[in-house]
């Protein structure tokens, strides 16, 4: 099911399968969100939770007990239900159940998603809340696509990654297998700028971790027409695209969390999370991105 929502510059349609935003057009009707080209990437805007990335082995233990998990968990694949549409909201909730607790995470959860329009802004807010009776820890983060180039007139080298101030991020390294290597590296030095060019992702994506910049945007670069993503609080951003060429989207993913190390202990409760909630207690974040586009 899909419920849609719209102020006088944007239109937003939001799927309640992985509560993912799967269309954002603009004034003119212009889409601004990657359509899930399964030749290409299958996905728009999927919600990371509650791991980001991959875990060692594909799988974790919790007392004794082996679990298996794919690529940045499960929120994403699963039916949310559907709270609220309407107005400028769209608000949905994933609530661990019995199936849940035995087939893929064994902690009781609540996974609230709001979305909400403010002119060219989308605020995306996720809550989650220990509804059991043990401590929860969790990873979460955001993965939206935006397409590129913005028209047919621009190709890729017309965009640029930009920063609101020079940045050196620290690049940590998960190559070639996903899983953090232990080291890091940079990239890039002083750049308030990262060129676009259609080999930059060839070999997977950049998780940049100690920015001080508080927004990251794709950049048309001769018209400063833009998609701005505000990560200020966010310990690590990624910027990723698939490998087809030209570059078809690129991704800016504001995360609380890491993928597992290659020698990551198997038991869940030793790994790093996001947040460790006790029982009651609630946390939550919020992604504002913005289209001057």
């Amino acid at each position: 099911m899909q419920a849609t929502i719209h102020n006088e510059f944007l239109t937003l349609t939001v799927d309640t399968h992985g509560a993912e935003a799967v269309s954002l057009k603009n004034a003119a009707g212009e889409e601004l969100l990657w359509q899930a080209d399964p030749a290409v990437w299958k996905r728009h805007a999927p919600i990371l939770f509650p791991w980001t990335g991959k875990l060692a082995g594909g799988t974790f233990e919790v007392d004794g007990k082996t679990w298996k998990g794919g690529q940045h968990g499960f929120a994403r694949d699963l039916e949310h239900t559907l709270l609220k549409a309407e107005g400028d909201t769209i608000r949905l909730e994933l609530r661990s159940d019995e199936t849940i607790k035995a087939e893929r995470f064994p902690f009781d959860f609540v996974l609230t998603s709001t979305f909400r329009l403010e002119g060219r802004t989308v605020h995306h807010t996720l809550e989650v809340s220990n509804s059991g009776t043990e401590e929860l820890r969790f990873g979460i983060g955001y993965h939206p696509a935006f397409n590129i180039p913005f028209d047919a007139e621009h190709t890729t080298t017309d965009y640029e990654f930009r920063f609101d101030q020079p940045e050196s991020p620290v690049i940590l390294d998960a190559r070639p297998n996903g899983l953090l290597s232990g080291k890091c590296y940079y990239q890039w030095k002083n750049q308030q700028a990262i060129p676009l060019t259609d080999d930059l992702f060839d070999n997977d994506s950049f998780c940049m971790a100690g920015l001080r910049t508080k927004t990251i945007g794709i950049c048309e670069k001769d018209t400063g027409r833009n998609i701005t993503c505000k990560v200020e609080g966010y310990p690590y951003s990624l910027i990723w695209s698939a490998a087809a060429k030209p570059l078809r989207f690129v991704c800016i993913e504001p995360w609380h969390s890491l993928p597992a190390a290659e020698t990551d202990p198997q038991e869940w409760g030793q790994r790093a999370a996001a947040a460790c909630l006790a029982p009651g207690e609630s946390w939550q974040t919020t992604l504002s991105t913005t289209f001057e586009r």
